[in-house]
């Protein structure tokens, strides 16, 4: 098996540069230039407009970033990468949304991502049911360079597969939702679309509009909501704090089972297991969720400040298939596992705010 960063390299879809300069639309210089030598980019030309694929990949990259500001373990993953001159592969990024008959302004489950990622190059190349958790994931992978740019695993969880109380607040939360996406993104998006490519200009201030989206859209949610959600769905009460923020972000690594050792030898929080797919092909394990402090409404209309599970880093190891190319699914079993990264926090005491 090759190692994960040549196949990266050697797709000719998106130009280094031009990735580098998107960013920094959004992150500045010196932070974008970081970001970009932090991962494996492909080596291709630069064209007179920005492919697709270079704006799928500028997305991923401010995306990954977001992760390592949130993540404390990932920035460390990543700080140590960085010094031992071996950047990150990055092979997916994960998020959940709520396939439920009220989510305000926002379209339902993974229809507000599919006409981001529909236009960015994405297909469906997956469906996993996620039964134990009452969910559906879907994966999407890039038409023009699937192993070299960042696929994504869209989570939906079913309202109805719970109980009515549960139902009910699931509709409380989401119903106060609002669209990141205004006519003038959608706007660009078409032309996206149809075109495959946009001017520079178009697409530098599409790319701000696209990160927005992956964020919570709803209001805080009140604590007995969010204690209710949870009793049912650890995964439902993750998106009422974080919305649809990154629940994870991946890297693809020629040996997941040395890779773990090595962190648990760190002392780091991770998983006991590696997640092994039925077809031996996808190795799977994960840092532990980090704990971060939310903004909950109280019964008498007071901000309490609750400890929640926040988001995680994760490793990936895909062997290649008889045709030479990377076994880019996922297994349901693997996700179920993984998911449960966002179990184990959230357990302190709430306390009220000023």
């Amino acid at each position: 098996m090759t190692r994960p960063e040549e196949s990266v390299r050697r797709s000719t879809a998106a130009s280094p540069a031009v990735v580098e300069r998107l960013v920094a639309e959004v992150l500045g210089e010196v932070r974008a230039h970081a970001v970009c030598r932090s991962f494996v980019l492909p080596q291709g030309p630069e064209g007179a407009e920005v492919r697709r694929a270079e704006l799928a990949l500028a997305l991923a990259a401010v995306l990954f970033d977001d992760v390592q500001q949130r993540v404390p373990m990932a920035r460390a993953y990543v700080e140590d990468a960085v010094r031992a001159g071996e950047p990150l592969v990055l092979d997916h990024g994960a998020l959940r949304t709520v396939l439920g008959p009220d989510t305000g302004a926002l379209p339902p489950g993974s229809a507000a991502f599919t006409r981001i990622l529909e236009p960015l190059g994405y297909r469906r190349a997956g469906t996993y049911p996620l039964d134990r958790l009452g969910m559906t994931g879907y994966a999407y992978a890039h038409v023009d360079a699937p192993e070299a740019v960042p696929q994504y695993f869209v989570s939906e969880l079913h309202p109805e597969r719970f109980s009515g109380p549960f139902q009910a607040a699931v509709d409380r939360v989401m119903g106060t939702s609002v669209d990141p996406l205004v006519p003038r993104d959608v706007d660009k998006l078409e032309a996206l679309a149809r075109h495959g490519a946009l001017p520079r200009e178009a697409a530098a201030a599409l790319l701000p509009a696209l990160v927005r989206a992956f964020g919570r859209h709803h209001d805080a949610p009140a604590l007995d909501d969010y204690e209710a959600l949870r009793a049912e769905s650890a995964e439902m009460a993750w998106i009422s704090t974080e919305g649809n923020a990154f629940n994870h972000a991946t890297d693809r690594v020629a040996d997941v089972f040395a890779v773990a050792d090595a962190q648990k030898a760190l002392g780091r929080p991770m998983k006991e297991a590696v997640e092994v797919s039925n077809n031996g092909n996808v190795m799977q394990t994960a840092f532990r969720a980090a704990t971060r402090q939310a903004l909950l409404r109280g019964p008498d209309g007071h901000m309490v400040v609750r400890d929640v599970p926040g988001s995680f880093h994760e490793m990936i190891t895909r062997k290649a298939l008889v045709d030479g190319t990377l076994d880019l699914t996922f297994d349901a079993g693997n996700a179920t596992s993984i998911f449960k990264m966002t179990d184990g926090a959230g357990d302190g005491a709430s306390k009220e705010t000023a």
